[in-house]
């Protein structure tokens, strides 16, 4: 009797720049929707993305003319994880009593099932969420 093993699939990328403008943040929705067809979890998703590409294009060098920031996506095993990479800058964690910025970290926190942060200020800044999107 021969056991045959099945590999897992493949992950399903994706991944686009977009130029630093205000205006892209709908078109980096628009881009991460079209891959979630009918998910339960596209709301909090698209919430996340967009808090991610405000703060790339407000806080990071990607803001200065010419400028993009890349959003890539990943589906794998039920599983997405989404990576908006800016063109770097000084970094900072808000401090507590600050009540005009960090909050958009704090949804991703409390939305997502798991964030990070990669990179540094000279190559660039890359925030992650993961999300279940079955």
């Amino acid at each position: 009797m021969s056991h045959r093993t099945t590999a897992a699939a493949p992950p399903l990328t994706w991944s686009r720049a977009f130029p630093a403008r205000a205006d892209q943040a709908r078109d980096a929705r628009r881009f991460v929707s079209g891959l979630l067809d009918g998910s339960p979890a596209a709301d909090d998703v698209i919430l996340c993305v967009s808090e991610l590409v405000t703060n790339a294009t407000v806080h990071s060098r990607s803001r200065q003319p010419g400028g993009i920031f890349t959003v890539r996506a990943e589906i794998h095993g039920g599983r997405l994880r989404v990576e908006v990479k800016d063109q770097g800058g000084p970094w900072t964690r808000p401090t507590p009593g600050d009540m005009q910025h960090g909050h958009g970290l704090h949804i991703i926190s409390q939305l997502a099932h798991a964030w990070g942060i990669t990179g540094d200020s000279d190559t660039g800044w890359t925030v992650w969420f993961e999300a279940d999107c079955l």
